[in-house]
């Protein structure tokens, strides 16, 4: 089902990512104005998500990252469908979906906004072996060991990074649940990895980029999507090897 979607007038335009919106009309004519990180919104109308960001405004991340992550693991001769994934931010599944062509053995969704998972098992059915809804920053003793026990050698997070979608403690221990040697795929604004930006967030992708507790494999910038007035928005497609542990100390939580 198409649907009747509006992009605001120019004088929007100034927006930033975070405060974007859209217009969607309603079979009554009634015109609801749904902002762009309202993602529990956008998930109960089944293809909304789908037609703003990918069909509107042409976004290819889920392709780009996972490209380069088969590209990488291809690399060193390992065999991508023996893979087990933890999809962090994994939304309605477009990421699981586009891991899933490749042949990964395990895909488990995680993401904090309730109507995610519904929304995933809705217009991705097959993309995932388990879905949760958790926080990952508040995770208790026993979740933590349901997660480990999925024995995760592989994180990809997509779309869903330095916007207050996922804080850095959630990130961070998601990192550590993956096992040592095993890949980090992800997505980043162009902008977080500038000196001149000096957020948390931005401290922290740097940090572990130089950290020798990573092997930096790809860093490719690529078009992630366009802006509401068409212009395009740049991101850095990042993909490395987790060589062990990362303490807290090498990051500033």
């Amino acid at each position: 089902m198409r649907h009747r979607i509006q992009l605001p007038m120019s004088e929007y335009h100034h927006l930033s990512q975070s405060e974007a919106f859209f217009y969607l009309t309603h079979e009554n004519g009634e015109k609801e104005k749904i902002p762009f990180h309202d993602y529990g919104r956008i998930y109960k109308t089944p293809g909304l998500y789908e037609q703003i960001f990918y069909d509107r405004l042409r976004c290819k991340s889920p392709i780009v990252v996972t490209d380069l992550l088969y590209k990488a693991h291809q690399s060193i001769d390992q065999n991508f469908s023996e893979l087990r994934i933890l999809d962090l931010g994994a939304g309605n599944g477009l990421m699981g979906q586009a891991l899933k062509k490749y042949g990964a053995a395990r895909i488990v969704g995680v993401d904090i906004e309730p109507m995610a998972k519904e929304a995933a098992y809705r217009d991705c059915p097959s993309a995932y072996d388990g879905y949760y809804i958790e926080d990952f920053t508040k995770l208790n003793e026993t979740k933590l060991g349901e997660f480990q026990d999925w024995s995760f050698d592989c994180l990809t997070t997509v779309a869903a990074l330095g916007f207050g979608d996922i804080p850095v403690k959630a990130f961070h221990q998601a990192v550590n649940l993956i096992s040592e040697n095993g890949w980090v795929a992800f997505n980043v604004k162009d902008s977080f990895l500038h000196p001149a930006d000096q957020s948390g967030f931005s401290r922290y992708i740097r940090n572990l980029l130089l950290s020798e507790h990573w092997e930096v494999h790809f860093i490719e910038r690529y078009k992630h999507r366009l802006s509401m007035e068409g212009v395009p928005l740049f991101y850095y497609a990042i993909v490395a090897r987790k060589r062990n542990h990362l303490p807290d100390e090498v990051v500033e939580l």
